[in-house]
């Protein structure tokens, strides 16, 4: 998969810019504050429907502008497409493919898959377990839609469990829980089972890409932490068994306390617990190894690799991890951001100043 070209107009510090990228590594150079993140983010909006990095739409419109625009076009080993996006200050954003209005972001997934890192990912093994499910919906919703249904049908399920645990009648409570119990179960079951086989493909890889980033030092592992199962059928008898034992727990507390929205991933690094005892450096190396791990499902899942969007992450690295970095992704489309980039490898470079793409030159 690659992106051709994007355009932005009236997005963030953007008015009317355009850029074509070159297969391969892409590095965008400018100071702080001049849209290289921006650019990035606009980017994998359009692979996921929303932006890493905000919640309202209207953040992601230029000043006094009524609306923003991203305009990406992609080809694949099969086709092409071109996606737009509208965003609007006062409704929903609307999005096209190949010109053709499409009503729900599941039509999006899928279309542009890519991988998103910055310095703030740290958050994936330091912060709590929504940020690992979170890193695991991401993946899995690009790579499978019915993984898309499944988990919003169980988040409306679980929603309409909880706002029953806060009626005030407990005799009502435990006459239709048990209804509402198997309805998250059937959903619920499939989003385990989907992660399960995701952490054990993302564990073959990481565990290879670590041990080669700490110089054969360190041998990283990842466990899921919740309900599991040899399958489907088995993870959702045992789903329903957990949430009737919790029963009374879930009435007094007035929510569901077990389930897939309660998982987490435990990530070690010869075992030792990163998210509590790891140094800042271990977590670094342990994220960037999930990430660069996850090129290699989506490679094995789709047949082809996703974007690969890399925020200001060489600053963070010293120089054999930035080396062993830029070896690993040469042969990948990658979009790099950074203040300067001085490394042989061949790239294409991109000045940025305010949102203007000033000029562009090619290493080979």
């Amino acid at each position: 998969m690659k992106i051709t070209k994007l355009n932005l107009r009236n997005y963030r510090n953007y008015e009317n810019e355009s850029i074509s990228f070159s297969d391969n590594l892409n590095v965008i150079i400018g100071k702080n504050a001049q849209g290289k993140t921006n650019l990035l983010e606009a980017i994998f909006l359009s692979a996921i429907g929303k932006s890493p990095r905000t919640t309202k739409d209207k953040d992601l419109i230029n000043w006094k502008k009524e609306f923003a625009k991203i305009s990406i076009s992609t080809t694949k080993k099969i086709g092409s497409h071109d996606i737009d996006i509208y965003l609007f200050h006062n409704q929903n954003k609307a999005i096209k493919i190949d010109k053709i209005p499409i009503k729900k972001i599941s039509q999006l997934l899928g279309t542009l898959n890519a991988i998103y890192f910055s310095p703030d990912e740290l958050k994936l093994i330091k912060e709590s377990p929504e940020e690992r499910r979170k890193f695991m919906d991401i993946d899995l919703c690009q790579f499978d839609k019915n993984y898309y249904y499944n988990l919003s049908n169980y988040n409306k399920t679980l929603n309409q469990r909880n706002k029953l645990l806060k009626s005030e009648n407990p005799s009502v409570i435990r006459e239709t829980l048990p209804i509402w119990d198997i309805e998250l179960a059937k959903s619920g079951s499939k989003i385990i089972m989907s992660r399960l086989q995701l952490i054990e493909k993302l564990k073959i890889f990481a565990k290879d890409i670590h041990f080669n980033l700490t110089n054969n030092q360190e041998e990283l592992k990842l466990s899921y932490q919740g309900i599991t199962g040899k399958n489907t059928k088995e993870i959702e008898k045992i789903l329903i068994s957990k949430l009737s034992e919790n029963i009374e727990k879930d009435i007094k507390l007035g929510f569901t306390t077990v389930g897939p929205h309660r998982d987490d991933i435990k990530i070690s690094s010869n075992d030792i617990d990163l998210r509590s005892f790891g140094s800042q450096g271990q977590q670094r190396t342990a994220s960037l190894s999930l990430k660069l791990a996850e090129l290699s499902v989506f490679k094995e899942n789709l047949g082809e690799y996703p974007i690969l969007l890399l925020d200001d992450v060489l600053s963070e690295l010293d120089e054999n991890r930035q080396n062993k970095l830029l070896s690993f992704v040469s042969n990948i489309q990658t979009i790099i951001t950074c203040t300067d980039f001085n490394f042989s490898i061949p790239h294409t470079k991109y000045y940025i100043n305010n949102g203007k793409l000033e000029k562009v030159e090619k290493f080979s």
